[in-house]
Parts: structure tokens; C-alpha cells; sequence
């Protein structure tokens, strides 16, 4: 909300407050938010610690961003390759038949309308 200033005024530091305080939490949008937010600033080794975290946490966004940098040499090929194998594991750590089940339900209803 702060950071677009939708129903309140912008405020980039009670984002970065909420940002942070969530990514403590283990909200892995918020760990990737961070990580653009060091990035635009220009610490790029910071971006690529909450980026590492939040791939960790499963967040895809951060695996994009980690390979970009990778192709620019920010980001070790060993540091990646561990990123992408935490990042796979968290992803398979949630999926579950019944999840499986909801989805294909959703795509269902989703094609009937």
C-alpha cells in the first residue's frame, strides 16, 4: 500500500518497514521485494542475499532475478546451482494431491464460464 500509495500517501519507509518485518516473518514476496529494492539502490550483494532467501522460500521472481545476475557475473554458478536446488525443493515441498485436485478443479470452472 505504501509503496504505490494506494489509500494512504506514499512513504518508501514504511514500505521498507513492512517489507522487512514481513520478510522476518517468512513471506518470500516480500524477501524478493527487498532484493529489487537493494538492487535499485545499487547493492547488488545485498539484492542477491534476499534473493538467495527468498528462492530458498520457493519464490520464483528471485530465481529470474539470480539468473540475470548470474549472466552478469554477480551470482557464482555454485551459488545459483544451490538457489535453483533449495528453490525446487521448497516448490515440491508443497504440492499435494489435494492441491493437484484443486487446481485441475479451478482450470475446470475456469474453461466452463
Amino acid at each position: 500500500m505504501y509503496y504505490i500509495g494506494q489509500g494512504v500517501e506514499k512513504n518508501r519507509g514504511k514500505q521498507l518497514h513492512h517489507w522487512e518485518e514481513a520478510a522476518v516473518g517468512g513471506h518470500p514476496n516480500a524477501r524478493y521485494f527487498l532484493g529489487c529494492d537493494e538492487e535499485e539502490s545499487g547493492n547488488i550483494e545485498r539484492a542477491v542475499k534476499h534473493w538467495i532467501i527468498a528462492a530458498n522460500q520457493g519464490n520464483d521472481d528471485s530465481i529470474k532475478a539470480l539468473m540475470d545476475l548470474f549472466k552478469e557475473e554477480y551470482v557464482s554458478k555454485d551459488d545459483l546451482a544451490a538457489a535453483l536446488r533449495a528453490h525446487q525443493a521448497a516448490v515440491d515441498a508443497t504440492k499435494s494431491p489435494q492441491r493437484e485436485a484443486a487446481k485441475i478443479e479451478s482450470s475446470r470452472s475456469t474453461n466452463r464460464s
